[in-house]
């Protein structure tokens, strides 16, 4: 050992021991034990890479124009954790379901709180834009018992791949979003208009991240829900149409082959006449099983 070891001096070889050993009056343990994980990963990945000191200056700037660029309604550190495939790991370990209970996906950017609650059946399409969509299934437990008053918030993008945020004074406020509450059978439906994909935000450095990497900023189309039910676990997920040029490059990785639906076409005017939508239409039928809380 050299005297630098024995002393705590640092070193190239000894650099995560002395800078851990530094942290040993931490008052959270957590605190700690997080910073001595970050900090061996850090320190591994730079002997690996052996950055240049200009290679190592323009990551520190990447992160201070990513910083630059967060405000009151865009947070370019929680993009770039999504591209990275980080948002989708934390979410996995945060919502391990047991056998036969439906997978979670990201919370993404745009969901609204206190969206209006709506009778079943509602269209919560308020422009009349786009292609008209039925869509409807059942709440259930995972013994395939039907969930009485859960409680679903939906919301999605229009057929341009737009949120009503997004286009304030083009858009109606709540437009596409709504909140319904199950019956004794568990089951919802509602009325929507086909989505589309979109882009996620890609003027900012995050965006110019994947340029560089070859990568498209492109989510596929889907619908987003949170379902609520008294003594199970609340679910926050997705459903996407399969067919979808980028369901399986998602920007943000969020798409599980579970959450695929199948969007049907159905050019029957009869039906469309009894759903009050305009034929051709389209359909979706998708259930949702959700967990118990754990005791």
């Amino acid at each position: 050992m050299t005297a630098a070891h024995e002393k705590g001096f640092f070193t190239e070889e000894n650099s995560v021991e002395v800078v851990t050993g530094r942290n040993v009056g931490a008052k959270d343990e957590r605190l700690k034990v997080v910073m001595e994980v970050i900090t061996r990963k850090l320190h591994e990945a730079v002997k690996e890479i052996e950055p240049t000191q200009e290679e190592w200056f323009e990551a520190i700037m990447f992160l201070t124009r990513t910083g630059h660029m967060c405000n009151d309604w865009r947070q370019e550190f929680i993009l770039l954790s999504d591209v990275l495939g980080v948002s989708m790991l934390v979410d996995a370990i945060n919502n391990r379901k047991p056998s036969g209970a439906s997978e979670s996906t990201v919370l993404g950017p745009f969901h609204v709180a206190n969206a209006p609650e709506l009778p079943m059946g509602a269209n919560i399409c308020l422009d009349a834009k786009g292609e008209d969509m039925a869509v409807s299934g059942r709440i259930l437990d995972t013994e395939g018992n039907p969930l009485a008053g859960a409680v679903i918030d939906v919301w999605q993008a229009n057929d341009e791949g737009f949120y009503d945020v997004q286009q304030k004074g083009i858009q109606p406020d709540f437009n596409l979003r709504g909140v319904f509450r199950t019956g004794p059978d568990g089951r919802y439906w509602f009325r929507a208009v086909k989505p589309k994909f979109y882009p996620i935000p890609d003027d900012g450095p995050v965006g110019k991240l994947l340029g560089s990497l070859g990568r498209h900023p492109f989510r596929p189309a889907h619908l987003h829900y949170i379902i609520k039910a008294d003594g199970f676990e609340t679910l926050t997920t997705h459903i996407f149409d399969p067919d979808d040029p980028y369901i399986n490059s998602d920007a943000v990785f969020g798409v599980k082959e579970s959450l695929l639906a199948e969007f049907r076409k159905v050019d029957d005017a009869a039906a469309a006449k009894e759903l009050q939508l305009t034929a051709p239409f389209w359909q979706v039928e998708h259930d949702f099983v959700l967990a118990r809380q754990k005791r």
